[in-house]
């Protein structure tokens, strides 16, 4: 989805981080859906900026690639980039902090300490890349 200068529309690159992200926390062993079931925990966006850095069209093959820049007792924050999957150009950047929290019955949040082995997980793995379409499907592969 862009318009018709070729920018992409600004929820799509949120949602290519979103979904980076998660395929992260699966391939580590901490699916949010199952973290959000059993615990009532997850990551919340605590802060996020992107910028528009070249032009994707609709149907056009994206590879997002997150990289883990600081963590904080209860933060993780993140760099993000996003590029053409065919010529390599860039298409955006930013960053996202999120901070882990707990779901409480209330529906309010209270941030938390992230756990040890979650974070020794997330260290392990290195970069995460995620190959997209402009529209769709995804491949997932680990950059060490």
């Amino acid at each position: 989805e862009s318009d018709p200068f070729g920018l992409v529309y600004y929820p799509r690159i949120v949602a290519w981080f979103n979904d980076t992200e998660h395929e992260l926390f699966r391939v580590i062993g901490y699916p949010i859906e199952q973290m959000i079931k059993n615990d009532r925990t997850t990551f919340v966006m605590g802060e996020i900026h992107f910028r528009f850095i070249g032009p994707a069209a609709y149907g056009d093959r994206i590879v997002n690639t997150i990289t883990l820049a600081e963590v904080g007792a209860r933060t993780l924050h993140w760099n993000c980039k996003a590029k053409n999957a065919v010529t390599g150009a860039p298409v955006s950047e930013g960053k996202a902090t999120r901070v882990y929290a707990r779901i409480n019955e209330d529906g309010s949040l209270s941030s938390q300490v992230i756990p040890v082995e979650m974070l020794t997980a997330l260290q392990e793995l290195g970069n995460l890349t995620h190959l997209k379409t402009n529209s769709g499907a995804t491949k997932l592969g680990a950059e060490r």
